[in-house]
């Protein structure tokens, strides 16, 4: 296999392609982008074909902004429509025995238009490989899981990622049901951010209810909604209005004041989340404070990204978290996601492990 496949949102195949390269590169790696705008996928071509495997390996998927999902794979272009079923499995005799089947689509109009296809197609084709011994018949743990990506209905990359370094869900994407009392859709970028960030053995005890929470630009409740329903108390700061069902709860404190100017009196928050439109390096400078005077524990924040240079925006950022974050000797852990209920922003998570006590005392 000589391609690394890659899954992102249509419109952002450059920032993509730009952070598979540097990964790659980072690696000791040597290879060529392919990337057609508005296609929702990359190719990352490596010069040895091996590489493609020992990318997805060694790189951390949880590094990777911009990809929703990525596979080692090879194209199988020209399928016989009276048997794409057997061109799957014949370029597939030689995997490794995998864990679980999935036939996906870029997320475009022009890829769902081909998923009643991957529907209908998947059942005899998972069992066409269960009897190649290609794919189990039930899934299991730790092991490889094999891709087909259907760009047209002859044509499909066809590989493996790793259950260890991947996206656990159906084309990288997490779907989730808007709330009928939601104040407004940006709500379910909080939900994602929770199930994205946080693993699901650790929810219990990282996301209580009880927890002190503070919402930076929180007008109107999209995301102090998510800490109310899972029963945190809230300090809401903004000056616009706050929905008056959310205030009702007796769960929220509204404090007319900037985001940018706000401080907690005392250092008992847990989590700190913000959604503001601003430059991303002036929130990016405002979390860091956060972060180094222990104000809060857990903080997730949008970075609203520019019109050009999105990649080089991002990873300014996360370069200014990461030599802040030594300077001060600050235990910590951070991810970035380009969230699928993003837009032109993307969503990240700093864990403050531990602070030094000098630092604030």
């Amino acid at each position: 296999m000589s391609s690394v496949v890659i899954y992102c949102r249509s419109g952002f195949e450059s920032d993509a392609a730009a952070e598979i390269t540097f990964h790659a590169a980072e690696q000791g790696f040597a290879g060529y982008v392919k990337a057609k705008p508005n296609t929702g996928y990359v190719i990352y071509e490596c010069f040895e074909a091996q590489h493609s495997d020992e990318i997805i390996k060694k790189v951390d998927f949880k590094n990777m902004v911009f990809a929703r999902q990525w596979f080692a794979g090879n194209l199988i272009e020209n399928m016989p429509l009276e048997d794409r079923v057997g061109a799957i499995v014949d370029a597939a005799k030689d995997f490794t025995l995998c864990s679980e089947l999935r036939v996906e689509t870029p997320d475009t109009n022009e890829g769902k238009e081909l998923l009643t296809f991957c529907k209908k197609i998947s059942t005899p084709l998972k069992k066409a490989l269960e009897k190649q011994n290609t794919v189990l018949r039930e899934p299991k743990a730790n092991r490889p899981v094999m891709h087909v990506l259907f760009l047209a209905n002859n044509t499909a990359y066809v590989g493996h990622s790793y259950s260890y370094n991947n996206s656990p869900f159906f084309m990288g994407i997490l779907r989730l049901r808007m709330p009928n009392d939601g104040p407004s859709r940006s709500t379910l970028k909080l939900d994602e951010a929770f199930n994205v960030f946080i693993p699901e053995q650790q929810r219990e005890s990282r996301v209580q209810a009880g927890m002190r929470s503070v919402d930076l630009g929180a007008c109107p409740g999209g995301w102090t909604y998510q800490l109310v329903r899972r029963g945190m108390f809230v300090s809401a700061i903004d000056n616009g209005p706050m929905n008056e069902s959310l205030m009702e709860t007796g769960q929220v404190k509204h404090f007319r004041e900037d985001g940018f100017k706000y401080r907690p009196e005392k250092r008992n928050i847990t989590w700190l989340v913000c959604d503001m439109v601003e430059k991303p390096t002036k929130v990016t400078n405002l979390m860091i404070d956060w972060a180094v005077n222990a104000y809060a524990k857990e903080l997730i924040f949008n970075l609203k990204l520019p019109m050009k240079k999105r990649f080089d925006s991002v990873y300014e950022c996360l370069k200014m978290i990461r030599e802040e974050m030594a300077k001060f000797g600050i235990s910590y852990e951070l991810q970035a996601k380009h969230l699928y209920h993003d837009r032109e922003e993307i969503t990240v998570h700093l864990n403050v492990i531990k602070v030094p006590q000098s630092l604030y005392s």
